[in-house]
């Protein structure tokens, strides 16, 4: 399939400011706006990336724009004004966000920051020339400046109420000395890069074009954001490549067919075919581990992938821990909870009881002895019948072993 016929497929398009067909028939310059509000983007945002990575695959050139300046602002929140970023914060997010994208997207991405004409504009230059063009009637339309403006108590600046202004001048300034025609965002941010394409076709009697990826949604409906709570990092030290790949591991039947298809360049074929298996045998997990790895290696590179996915296998009972590379060991150690467990007191007798009763799994001695006396813990995939087991070195292959709690709780026993 051709690439609007696959962006069709893989559920990509939300908003198009004219055909599909004729904005891809010709290779264009496109454009990504992000504010650098943190130092990383987020799973919220990866949709639209993997988007532009999608574009230049297919051979149009891709431009990120840092808004240096816009960033010093924000766009309206949908509660509350935000927080003035100071300058060197910017900055330094700025150069941040720069290596992240060209690190996903590649490394032929061009980067430009609003801050470069943005601060070079004259008052009374911008509202003769630029805020002549807009009407206050179109923009309290807006559904999050409709909002703000209908609750007294959460009511908006206006320095927030101007950024639609200041985002539609930099498709401007970005068309006439880039030639940048097509912006692609969000569909969160629809109705601001309509307001470039406009412009652009007031001032300089072109037309530009605009596309919009969905506002990406978790299984009740709630988006991916750093302002709501759940943020997952794109940034290795900010969200682990295991706690990533965990993320999408995690997610439900419901919404994992989807999420392949926005988030993988897997062919649609194999996906389809991946899927119609899966609904006879769910409880493999085969869709979500292949939706992990494959965005995990995507954002992190293939080393991270292989290793978060062979130590959360080995956390989860599917191979031994003596089975793992030194990567996914490291990994492994990293990410689970520990306990060191000494010769010495193995030779003396130490019971998995005293290392359970000591360990983040249970509360005390007696909470301990519940759980192995329900068949509620195990220790290297071997249900523990009876609280006098002993610990023997034997069960520290490589020097580590697993205890477990249920399916999902566990503790890395370290031999000292």
């Amino acid at each position: 399939m051709n690439l609007t016929e696959e962006l069709e497929a893989r559920g990509l398009i939300e908003h198009v400011s004219a055909p599909i067909e004729t904005i891809l028939k010709e290779k264009r310059t496109v454009y990504l706006g992000v504010d650098p509000s943190a130092d990383s983007m987020h799973a919220g945002n990866l949709l639209v990336v993997l988007m532009m990575k999608r574009l230049a695959l297919a051979g149009h050139k891709i431009m990120l724009l840092v808004g240096g300046g816009t960033g010093m602002i924000g766009d309206p929140r949908e509660s509350g004004e935000r927080v003035l970023s100071d300058r060197k914060v910017v900055e330094k997010n700025k150069k941040a966000l720069k290596a992240q994208m060209q690190r996903i997207v590649g490394a032929n991405v061009t980067v430009v920051d609003n801050a470069d004409w943005l601060m070079k504009v004259h008052l009374i230059d911008f509202l003769r020339d630029i805020g002549k063009h807009f009407t206050v009637n179109e923009l309290v339309k807006r559904d999050i400046i409709k909002r703000r403006l209908e609750n007294p108590d959460d009511s908006i600046s206006y320095t927030e109420f101007a950024y639609s202004l200041l985002q539609g001048y930099d498709y401007l300034v970005l068309n006439k000395e880039k030639g940048v025609d097509l912006q692609v965002g969000a569909s969160d941010q629809w109705t601001n890069i309509l307001s470039g394409v406009e412009l652009i076709r007031r001032k300089e009697g072109k037309t530009a074009y605009a596309l919009c990826t969905p506002l990406v949604t978790d299984s009740t409906g709630k988006k991916f954001g750093k302002s709501e709570g759940n943020a997952i990092w794109l940034d290795a030290e900010k969200t682990s490549p295991y706690a990533f790949y965990q993320f999408w591991l995690n997610q439900p039947d419901d919404v994992v067919g989807k999420y392949l298809k926005m988030f993988t360049f897997l062919d649609i074929s194999e996906i389809d075919t991946l899927l119609d298996w899966h609904k006879d045998n769910a409880q493999s997990r085969k869709a979500q581990r292949t939706l992990a790895h494959a965005v995990t290696e995507l954002v992190h590179g293939t080393k991270a992938a292989d290793a978060a996915a062979s130590a959360s296998s080995a956390l989860f009972g599917e191979i031994a821990l003596s089975e793992l590379d030194p990567g996914a060991r490291s990994v492994v150690l990293k990410e689970a909870p520990s306990l060191s467990v000494l010769k010495k007191d193995i030779a003396q007798g130490l019971t998995v009881l005293d290392v359970l009763a000591t360990s983040p799994l249970s509360s005390s001695k007696g909470d301990a002895r519940r759980l192995i006396d329900g068949k509620g813990v195990s220790l290297n995939g071997m249900v523990i019948d009876s609280a006098d087991q002993k610990l023997v070195e034997a069960d520290f292959l490589t020097g580590l072993a697993l205890l477990k709690k249920g399916k999902r709780d566990v503790v890395i026993l370290i031999l000292k």
